[in-house]
């Protein structure tokens, strides 16, 4: 799946450890051509469905995530996309994909990820998403088997996270992609 020049970048952590602005800044400095296969997004808005073992989201991430990289984009799969539940999915893609492929693991200890979630500037999402499903979410270091991911810790700002990503992943020394079809 996908090509010898295609990427596929995973980014995982807990809620509010910065998966989304990492993965948004990734796609900001990059251009056209970076899919980003939010798990929220497909999860809450597409299928509006629960977070649980065998949910349809993990189907729905791997397809659209294989059918973009077939398309000639790079890859953002983005979310908190717990290791028992995701791992093997995320690991096949890793495995299948022909271009280079890069998992991440921002482990920000809980008492950031409070303070970071704090600073969310959706008054409705904070009153919805609340410290105690902030507790209840958060698994500590739930790393992928296998050495999968590098591991980023909360030293790391936005920006080095970003530079780190964009550097391993020979991003940032690739051109933007033109749209399809054009």
């Amino acid at each position: 799946m996908g090509s010898e020049a295609s990427r596929l970048v995973v980014i995982r952590g807990n809620s509010a450890s910065g998966k989304s602005a990492v993965a948004a800044g990734i796609r900001e400095r990059f251009g056209r051509g970076v899919a980003l296969v939010g798990q929220d997004n497909l999860r809450r808005i597409v299928l509006r469905e629960h977070d649980r073992p065998g949910a349809s989201t993990i189907g729905l991430i791997s397809t659209v995530a294989r059918y973009a990289l077939d398309a000639g984009y790079h890859v953002i799969v983005e979310g908190m996309l717990y290791a028992d539940r995701y791992g093997e999915m995320l690991a096949w893609l890793v495995e299948e994909h022909r271009g280079l492929s890069r998992c991440y693991y921002l482990d920000i200890p809980l008492a950031e990820t409070l303070v970071r979630h704090g600073t969310k500037p959706d008054p409705e999402y904070l009153a919805r998403v609340t410290e105690t499903e902030l507790r209840e979410w958060y698994r500590p270091r739930d790393v992928l088997p296998g050495e999968l991911e590098t591991v980023v810790g909360p030293d790391s700002s936005l920006g080095e996270t970003v530079d780190l990503v964009m550097r391993e992943t020979g991003l940032a020394g690739l051109a933007e992609l033109p749209e399809p079809g054009l």
